[in-house]
């Protein structure tokens, strides 16, 4: 590995933001100790900001170095579709009426879930919404989840209990988009190129990955039922009074967003219409967020500048293992990279066995949970719940210790039943 001088820059800029990522509770709790100065160490504690921040850094110094115009070339080199597409999908499943249909389906299954209700809930909402993401993409899954879970479970838990729990999110989302071969990050990026289609992923990945997402959500569920049942249910749904016409079109530009996941321009305008319609009938929204949107997909867009400079040593270190390691390499990898960018870089290398494919495949959403930049959807669901933990900050110690159980459960399915 001999990287050019740029490429170590990159390197190098690209492990001082995974220490900024790392340190953003450092960061929060200075803005609480030192109030002079608490607009700097709030902004510095915003993770959202963390990789868009030292990507302008990067193509600062990648001007000076190389020139403005290789910098603007390799810039519009970059596919920026994933940060464009988790904004849109984030807002539009967060508006009220997608909401109202959502709570309304969970609620449904939390009265014939045999469980005390706010067990059932979240149960439900662990183990039942992460699944959905294989068809309503992983990024509106997380949003889903995280909203129906952001007063009702975050907001009254114990700090023992949330990272429990936000841990747990995390990881099912990460592996229960991968029912299908179009919904999760890390398998659209190879979806194509190796042949993955609806009835590999879900005779070779998806069965496992959903019997880890239910072990995740009934084990957490039963050592926290005690807290759960003191946290008390709503009987309805918090969503209401949207009429079913303006939620049969909401749910039409979610599905349309979707379906055109692949044509930024095709999506865009699709989510340019839905603001126009949630501008005209205000009295059927609540507040879109537009900001958490825009930030998580800064933090997306950065990662997509940064990582794009990481290959020259991260397809060495994959190609220097075999199958078996490259599952817990992937696994290990991910958590400090983005695993949709693990999976493409794994894909640009010909003559690769269908067991090496499937463990890296199967490595990257396996550690999705363990870090916030590990899976695409993560900034999303930290974004909207960040507000209930202490100072408004997430450990990102505490969320990989509370990653760590469902990590090594869905480790064990996969590994239990090998390709």
């Amino acid at each position: 590995m001999n990287p050019t001088t740029i490429q170590a820059v990159a390197a190098a800029l690209f492990a001082l933001a995974l220490i900024h990522t790392f340190s953003t509770k450092f960061f929060e709790h200075l803005a609480h100790t030192r109030p002079a100065h608490a607009g700097v160490w709030h902004l510095l504690a915003e993770v959202e900001i963390v990789f868009g921040v030292w990507a302008m850094l990067f193509m600062a110094v990648m001007g000076a170095i190389e020139g403005f115009s290789n910098a603007m070339a390799y810039l519009d080199g970059r596919n920026f579709t994933e940060p464009l597409f988790v904004f849109a999908i984030m807002v539009v499943a967060a508006s009220k009426p997608v909401l109202q249909v959502s709570s309304a389906a969970v609620q449904a299954l939390v009265r014939v879930i045999p469980l005390p209700k706010p067990l059932a809930f979240f149960f439900t909402v662990l183990g039942i919404v992460p699944l959905l993401g294989s068809f309503i993409t992983e990024p509106a899954a997380m949003t889903l989840a995280a909203l129906l879970m952001k007063d009702t479970v975050f907001a009254k838990a114990s700090r023992r209990l949330q990272y429990a729990a936000l841990g747990a999110l995390f990881v099912n989302v990460s592996i229960g988009g991968t029912l299908t071969h179009f919904a999760a990050p890390p398998v659209l990026m190879v979806a194509a190129k190796w042949n993955l289609d609806i009835v590999y992923m879900f005779t070779h990945v998806g069965w496992k990955a959903a019997i880890a997402v239910f072990i995740n959500a009934g084990v957490l569920t039963f050592l926290f039922a005690k807290e759960l049942k003191g946290m008390g249910h709503s009987s309805g749904s918090p969503y209401t009074g949207v009429p079913g016409w303006m939620v049969g079109v909401h749910l039409a530009f979610l599905v349309a967003i979707v379906v055109l996941a692949h044509h930024p321009a095709a999506f865009i305008a699709i989510f340019l219409l839905f603001m126009g319609v949630a501008t005209a009938y205000p009295a059927y929204q609540e507040r879109l967020i537009l900001r958490e949107g825009l930030l998580v997909a800064f933090f997306l867009g950065g990662l997509v500048v940064l990582g794009g400079m990481q290959q020259w040593w991260l397809q060495p270190v994959l190609l220097s293992m075999d199958a078996t390691s490259v599952y817990f390499g992937a696994t290990a990898l991910t958590a400090i990279t983005d695993n949709a960018a693990l999976t493409y870089l794994a894909s640009l290398v010909e003559g690769l066995t269908p067991e090496f494919k499937y463990a890296v495949l199967t490595g990257a959403v396996t550690g999705g949970g363990l870090t916030i930049i590990a899976n695409a959807p993560n900034p999303a669901g930290a974004s909207i719940l960040k507000g209930t933990f202490h100072e408004g900050a997430i450990s990102p110690l505490s969320l990989f210790l509370g990653a760590l159980p469902p990590t090594l459960v869905a480790i064990a399915c996969f590994r239990m039943f090998p390709y």
